[in-house]
């Protein structure tokens, strides 16, 4: 059976884009600048251009070259590459324990709000 392909794991910097770009679906660089520059402003837009480019090569990004300027969209979609980065992240530092991970999460320091939303959440799970 043929292995497949690993999904590629993004840098910080590259997550931080991909916050940026998920909720606008597809953008072009200036538009993705514009939107970080709200938060950043000393971002450049040559920085911005070539990290999407760099995020292309590696495949987290596809693009869309049919206009003059070229559209960027995530190549996975937020939920499935949180799940993946997750996964990797459970195996990694929690010895493949989910719990390890929760419990160091709960530890690190929720809201008030934040945990009532997780105790929702579990007695949903009950019913």
């Amino acid at each position: 059976m043929p292995k497949t392909p690993a999904t590629p794991k993004p840098t910080a910097a590259e997550l931080d884009l991909l916050q940026v770009l998920w909720p606008l679906g597809a953008a072009t660089a200036k538009q993705v600048h514009q939107e970080i520059q709200k938060q950043r402003p000393d971002v450049t837009y040559a920085t911005v251009l070539r990290l999407m480019q760099i995020m292309h090569t590696k495949g987290i990004l596809i693009r869309d070259e049919s206009e003059r300027s070229h559209v960027y969209a995530p190549a996975q979609a937020q939920d499935s590459l949180q799940t993946n980065l997750l996964k990797d992240l459970i195996q990694k530092a929690f010895a493949g324990s989910a719990k390890a991970l929760v419990l160091a999460a709960l530890r690190s320091g929720i809201s008030k709000k934040e945990r009532e939303e997780i105790e929702k959440l579990l007695k949903e799970d009950d019913k």
